[in-house]
């Protein structure tokens, strides 16, 4: 199955909007089964962002899983950037 690798940038000053979410991100990430492994950008140690490889049936259906997770239906991504990706190394 492809792969996809989501990069997500926060809006700034948008940690309150990131942490009222989290459980219901982590929820879905687990839910859905699709995330291979994620986790927070950080600038400073603070959450900035999100970087997420997902395996997906092509990349509508990656856009479909990044636009049900619960941080983008809260709004909080200034921007989202989806692209295949190939493992290689790890």
């Amino acid at each position: 199955m492809p792969l996809f690798a989501l990069i997500c940038r926060d809006k700034p000053g948008a940690l309150d909007t990131r942490m009222a979410n989290r459980e219901a991100h982590l929820a879905y990430v687990r839910d859905t089964g699709a995330v291979l492994f994620g986790g927070p950008m950080l600038t400073e140690g603070q959450m900035r962002g999100s970087l997420l490889v997902l395996e997906a049936d092509d990349m509508d259906a990656a856009k479909a899983w990044s636009a049900s997770d619960p941080y983008a239906l809260a709004g909080l991504f200034e921007s989202v950037e989806i692209t295949e990706w190939k493992k290689v190394v790890g």
